[in-house]
């Protein structure tokens, strides 16, 4: 037997969604054939099941696993507390990322997956900065302890010098980066291009190979320094070409060129002028031996 077509169901579901439009309705009706196998009666059952808190929790549940937290204006805690939203885990990779750069992997695309942070490249900067002061006072007391005349005093401003290059580096270069590119992309083009917050991230994260670096700098051996400071311009160099190269290489090809040039250099004169000042090989003038001048003894007879 067919089921029976009963208006009243029409007008019960048209009263809960006036009474709560965000409700939701499901309706079924059970034939008298199944109703009698399920060992009812004669009649049809109406079943309505509302939806809305299940809805609900479900969009609380996928925020929650999306990680969107309402942000504030940039004057309260909130908004500054979403840049430093990562763990250990995500912090430990993108470190790893950094010193090994490889051809065709993107370190914002594969490693920051549109979620950038400053706690990475803030505690980086200040870790080179007490790093290359530090193994520069040290490189300085070891290349002189052999000079009678040297006499040790510690170089605190060595610290304020290295914090005041770093960071003006670290902020900086990447505000001019970011602004050049968004001007040379203009508004159509503006979608594939990289954030600010982003381009201070990959900056940030990219410095840190000059921290073992520096801590080996105080080997005292200039062909071993430069070595090294070689190798790590290669490494961190990279991971600015590799990132930045698939946004500029629509430009121009004389502009695109310059451009990673331009970050190629700046990123060298970083690591030879920290080199250069923090790790100076004093040359040794021996110090002339005071002599006394030969007496001559005349006998009178």
């Amino acid at each position: 037997m067919e089921p029976k077509w009963r208006p009243q169901e029409f007008e019960e579901a048209a009263e809960l969604l006036s009474a709560d439009p965000g409700a939701s309705t499901l309706s079924m009706s059970a034939s008298d054939t199944t109703s009698t196998a399920a060992g009812g009666g004669g009649g049809g059952e109406d079943v309505k099941l509302d939806l809305s808190e299940d809805e609900e929790g479900q969009e609380e549940s996928s925020e929650l696993l999306g990680g969107q937290k309402p942000t504030g204006g940039f004057w309260t805690f909130e908004y500054y507390q979403s840049f430093f939203n990562v763990d250990t885990v995500q912090v430990l990779d993108r470190v790893k990322g950094s010193v090994m750069p490889l051809p065709g992997r993107n370190f914002i695309k594969h490693y920051l997956r549109s979620n950038p942070d400053l706690y990475g490249p803030f505690w980086i900067c200040v870790t080179l900065v007490f790093s290359v002061a530090i193994s520069g006072n040290l490189s300085t007391f070891l290349s002189e302890m052999g000079n009678p005349v040297y006499h040790y005093r510690p170089q605190f401003h060595r610290v304020t010098i290295a914090a005041v290059v770093i960071f003006m580096y670290a902020w900086l270069v990447p505000i001019g980066l970011w602004g050049f590119l968004t001007w040379r992309q203009g508004a159509e083009r503006q979608i594939g291009g990289y954030s600010f917050l982003e381009t201070v991230c990959v900056y940030g994260y990219s410095l840190f190979i000059y921290i073992p670096t520096s801590v080996l700098w105080i080997i005292p051996f200039e062909w071993l320094r430069w070595t090294l400071i070689l190798v790590a311009m290669v490494i961190s160099g990279s991971v600015l070409v590799l990132t930045f190269w698939p946004v500029v290489r629509d430009d121009t090809k004389v502009m695109a060129v310059a451009t990673v040039a331009t970050i190629v250099v700046l990123h060298t004169l970083l690591a030879v002028g920290c080199k250069m000042y923090f790790f100076q090989t004093a040359a040794h003038i021996p110090t002339p031996v005071p002599t006394t001048p030969p007496t001559y003894t005349a006998l009178v007879t």
